[in-house]
């Protein structure tokens, strides 16, 4: 199963890890610094640049071309979707 996040973008439903909420999320010093780390080493995938609602971290396992390892891949996209939304269409919440 997969999640559209917007803009004809979608990820599998295997590779999420959390939704967070953008508003919310800012409130906490250490989310911010997390976020701040996140886009200085280049984790952050803006799907949209303004009206950021929600961001998904995801991470996924690929193999190594060198050696054929397996290496992990953590991305965080942006999104203008609001978390209640992809948590319904995730399927996460059966009864709202």
């Amino acid at each position: 199963m997969f999640l559209h996040l917007g803009k004809d973008f979608v990820i599998p439903l295997k590779d999420i890890i959390a939704i967070i909420d953008a508003e919310t999320a800012f409130k906490s010093n250490d989310t911010r610094e997390f976020f701040k780390i996140a886009e200085e080493e280049g984790f952050i995938h803006d799907i949209v640049k303004d009206g950021i609602k929600t961001y998904i971290i995801t991470e996924k396992a690929e193999k190594d071309k060198n050696d054929g390892t397996e290496v992990r891949k953590s991305i965080i996209y942006s999104s203008n979707i609001s978390s209640t939304t992809l948590y319904k269409r995730a399927g996460f919440i059966d009864n709202i």
